[in-house]
């Protein structure tokens, strides 16, 4: 399915998978666009004062531009950035805010087909036979209402169970998965082991009783390769990673290879060096977008805070776009004994420990003198899980310091987090004698 999107001169056909053969074609569709991006952002106060006298047009110019920082958008709270009228948004959303005060991030009916469009661009397909469950906040996020567009947009049929409701506990995904024959998810990647967990308190076989399920798309946090395997077999389909932001939505997925790619046709990516400064379009360092789709809230050069890794080799899949390796906030770690430990590296050693162990969850605290990990196991694999674990730390960071602890099923998650039923109820003010009334007006 192809979509359109309105410019200064009227609609045009969005780029498609297989428009282009390679870079140099890419970097022509780019440029192509990038004076329509850039003429919308010229629109707000805060690109004119950036521009100067005359509107950027091609990829070089942007050189000049200073970088659009998440403080920068924070300090136009809450429509500073828009470029267009209200009465052409289509919605408004926000960022988690865990870094502070959040982000506003706006789009207009045309700016979500390409939106919609991006987050559809999965290597299985979004089919109009599947049953997609989203399983992420839909509340002022954009990442429920993405997997939402996009599978309507595709014709499938949707299952809004949004994972920050306590009208869908575990145990009811459990039985919406099996009872409505789900054939695709989006969630989190913790959030398929937790219904692992779940189903298996329920009596049920993650891999034999959802025959329907045929795969789980992912996001949202760093996946190492050692859990998106753990979590492709504990469920027997593919793991379809997706990488984006509620301020661009979707700006990579992945590619029937298993790789990431950057979604170089709606976006001019660059690639920044905080140390020495540098901006390249490969290399290690934190990404900085330009939307080129963009007409109510156009960014440019918008640094995401994000550190990745960003080449063209290494794939031989047809899509002939940049690969990426989404580090995030895992890239820094903390100091033990002199060693830096990341949350990356330690979760390929949890997840690379034998399937037999059971390991699903784990923790761990890293202080400067002692790293301290603690594994979910059963009491007749403990020794072994724990040695085997204490021996690939110290294979990976050396001997420093470190204790593993085994605690039982239930230790991290209780099991009454993946058994429980809510009692969702609509609120009321009149209650009988024997009635708790504390819950009057404040329902839950």
């Amino acid at each position: 399915m192809t979509g359109t999107i309105a410019t200064s001169t009227g609609p045009g056909r969005l780029p498609q998978l297989g428009d282009w053969t390679d870079a140099k074609q890419l970097r022509a569709l780019q440029e192509r666009q990038l004076p329509q991006a850039l003429e919308w952002a010229s629109r707000l106060p805060f690109y004119r004062r950036r521009f100067g006298s005359t509107v950027p047009r091609r990829p070089a110019d942007l050189a000049d531009v200073g970088v659009t920082t998440k403080q920068d958008l924070r300090d136009h709270y809450p429509f500073g950035m828009l470029a267009v009228d209200k009465e052409r948004l289509a919605t408004y959303h926000e960022s988690s805010g865990t870094a502070g005060r959040p982000t506003s991030s706006y789009y207009t009916a045309q700016d979500w087909v390409d939106l919609a469009e991006r987050f559809a661009r999965k290597s299985i397909g979004i089919l109009a036979s599947d049953t997609f469950l989203v399983r992420t906040p839909y509340a002022l996020l954009l990442t429920g209402h993405l997997a939402h567009a996009a599978a309507r947009l595709s014709g499938a049929t949707v299952v809004p169970g949004d994972n920050r409701s306590l009208a869908m506990p575990y145990q009811r995904v459990v039985r919406v998965l099996a009872d409505l024959e789900v054939s695709l998810t989006w969630s989190m990647p913790t959030e398929c082991l937790l219904w692992a967990a779940a189903a298996r308190r329920a009596g049920r076989d993650p891999r034999t009783d959802f025959p329907a399920l045929r795969g789980l798309f992912v996001g949202g946090e760093p996946l190492s390769s050692a859990r998106r395997d753990r979590i492709s077999r504990i469920w027997g389909v593919p793991v379809i990673e997706e990488y984006g932001s509620t301020e661009t939505g979707s700006l990579a997925g992945q590619c029937a290879r298993g790789n990431l790619h950057l979604w170089s046709d709606r976006a001019i990516f660059e690639v920044h060096d905080p140390v020495t400064g540098r901006f390249s379009a490969e290399g290690h360092g934190q990404l900085v977008v330009t939307t080129l789709y963009r007409e109510a809230m156009p960014l440019v050069r918008y640094d995401l805070e994000d550190t990745v890794e960003v080449s063209w080799s290494g794939c031989d899949c047809d899509w002939a776009l940049p690969l990426v390796r989404v580090l995030g906030r895992t890239a820094f770690g903390h100091p033990v004994s002199g060693v830096t430990v990341t949350q990356h590296d330690l979760e390929e050693l949890v997840y690379r420990l034998p399937e037999e162990y059971g390991v699903l969850f784990w923790r761990a605290r890293a202080q400067p003198d002692v790293l301290r990990v603690e594994i979910e196991v059963d009491d007749d694999v403990r020794e072994p899980a724990c040695a085997d674990l204490r021996a690939a730390v110290v294979g990976r960071f050396g001997d420093i310091p470190c204790t593993i602890t085994a605690l039982p099923p239930g230790g991290l998650v209780p099991h009454e987090v993946l058994e429980r039923a809510h009692d969702v109820v609509k609120p009321r003010s009149l209650f009988g004698p024997d009635e708790d009334w504390g819950k009057a007006v404040l329902y839950y």
